[in-house]
């Protein structure tokens, strides 16, 4: 194996070793839902540790680990089903500052399905480079998924400095982007929003989930990718109307 490819594993083991040990505490803390998302981005991260290393002993140790580990996470997933049929779901998630093992599609695939239509997104703050890339990584996940998504609605508030060039430019590149895979940008622009919120539209129902991210006016850089480090977030879902606060 070469330098760089042991380096690689070295560094899946650490982050898939931070992330059970963070599953488990989850877990004995009755958080549930944030467990089973540690649990399941922890498993995916050594599945990659055992296919890349060359050591039978380590591999072994990793398949029994990762067994455990996918046992205690479908006990959980039973529990959480369970809690819904009884209709006393509340599911909570809490980030906590600087946590890593929390991605887009872990929060939001349960919610965007084949039925899924329409989604409208509203924040005051897709302004800067970042909080653009920010949301264009969103509607990515949204191409990507099984959703059907045909139309995206965005309403945000127009930078009142010199990046209002730099902010339309950039929501017209993503708007170009989206129409090549199908799907259209409606951008409206409005000096009164303050909240944060998404809307999921099916044939079925609505889901709504508000955000309300008072540390940086970062649009969800918290859910980027598994490693990066998460602003400090509270996760409030219920029945089919979810809040997102800080």
């Amino acid at each position: 194996m070469s330098r760089a490819g042991g380096d690689g594993i070295a560094a899946l083991e650490r982050a898939g070793a931070e992330t059970v040990k963070r599953a488990v505490e989850l877990d004995l803390a009755s958080r549930f839902q944030e467990s089973l998302v540690c649990y399941q981005e922890g498993i995916d991260l050594l599945l990659q540790v055992v296919k890349g290393t060359k050591d039978e002993a380590k591999k072994q140790r990793y398949r029994q680990k990762i067994s455990e580990y996918m046992t205690r996470a479908e006990d959980i997933k039973k529990h959480i089903e369970k809690e819904k049929q009884d209709g006393k779901y509340h599911k909570q998630i809490r980030i906590e500052e600087n946590a890593t093992g929390f991605g887009y599609e872990k929060l939001f695939q349960e919610y965007l399905t084949e039925i899924v239509s329409e989604v409208w997104v509203e924040d005051p703050y897709i302004r800067s480079i970042h909080q653009l890339y920010n949301f264009l990584r969103f509607c990515e996940m949204l191409v990507k998924g099984p959703c059907k998504v045909r139309t995206i609605h965005l309403l945000t508030s127009y930078d009142e400095g010199s990046g209002r060039n730099q902010q339309t430019s950039g929501l017209e590149e993503i708007k170009q982007s989206l129409r090549n895979h199908g799907i259209t940008l409606n951008v409206a622009f409005s000096s009164s929003i303050h909240d944060r919120e998404i809307r999921v539209v099916s044939a079925l129902d609505t889901v709504t989930l508000t955000c309300d991210l008072v540390m940086k006016q970062q649009w969800m850089s918290f859910i980027l990718n598994i490693q990066r480090k998460c602003d400090q977030l509270l996760l409030l879902l219920m029945s089919i109307f979810i809040s997102i606060e800080m």
